[in-house]
């Protein structure tokens, strides 16, 4: 059990993560259907590497804010300001977005997939601060301790689940095209929904702080 919930928590949080259309994903699904799945998987293992890094970073640094719980409720605190207004922007405020292809790179060389998979990764830097909010919101309630089998275990967890989300924009994208339009026009729903329920659970950590 010491092994398997970081390992859950690092797989489903990145599932979470990564599974809306974005950049790196959709270009997984490009390169699959312009130049075959071996070509995409090899951009896909470049993406992968830059991503284990990027996780294992994120929960170094995580290791250090737990150890320091003021600064753990002065994140809380700045990260419910942030999500609350988030959430009335992309309920109440964003334009809802049109399916479009420019969220994809475009490709002219058929040559360093496996390259072009690590740039597109590493100008990413939405993983650091997102692994960093989820292990020590996770750790605040228990699920989660920084030893180094826990890390090892999550950033393992996470790499495993960025693959799978990837594997399947591989392999099912003409499948599910027509889903990632709806999922598209209804971005701002989701991420709204989805940072309005993060915003409640901070806000119920600081109150259960202070009272």
């Amino acid at each position: 059990m010491t092994v398997l919930l970081p390992f859950l928590s690092g797989l489903i949080a990145s599932i979470l993560g990564i599974f809306p259309p974005g950049l790196i994903n959709m270009t997984a699904a490009k390169v699959s259907v312009q130049d075959g799945k071996t070509r995409a998987m090899l951009f896909t293992f470049g993406a992968i590497l830059i991503i284990f890094f990027q996780t294992l970073v994120a929960l170094i640094f995580a290791s250090y804010i737990d150890s320091h719980q003021e600064i753990v409720i002065l994140l809380r605190e700045v990260g419910f300001v942030i999500f609350a207004l988030l959430t009335v922007y992309f309920l109440w405020i964003a334009k809802k977005p049109a399916p479009k292809n420019k969220d994809v790179v475009k490709i002219k060389s058929k040559k360093s997939r496996f390259f072009l998979g690590m740039l597109l990764s590493a100008i990413n830097f939405f993983p650091i601060p997102y692994y960093v909010f989820v292990s020590v919101g996770l750790a605040s309630f228990n699920y989660f301790t920084f030893d180094k089998i826990s890390i090892y275990t999550f950033v393992s967890g996470a790499v495993l689940g960025s693959f799978g989300v990837f594997y399947a924009y591989i392999a099912f994208f003409k499948k599910i095209e027509s889903k990632t339009d709806f999922i598209i026009k209804n971005m701002n729903t989701i991420i709204g929904s989805i940072t309005g329920v993060v915003a409640l659970v901070t806000l119920f950590n600081i109150i259960k702080y202070y009272f």
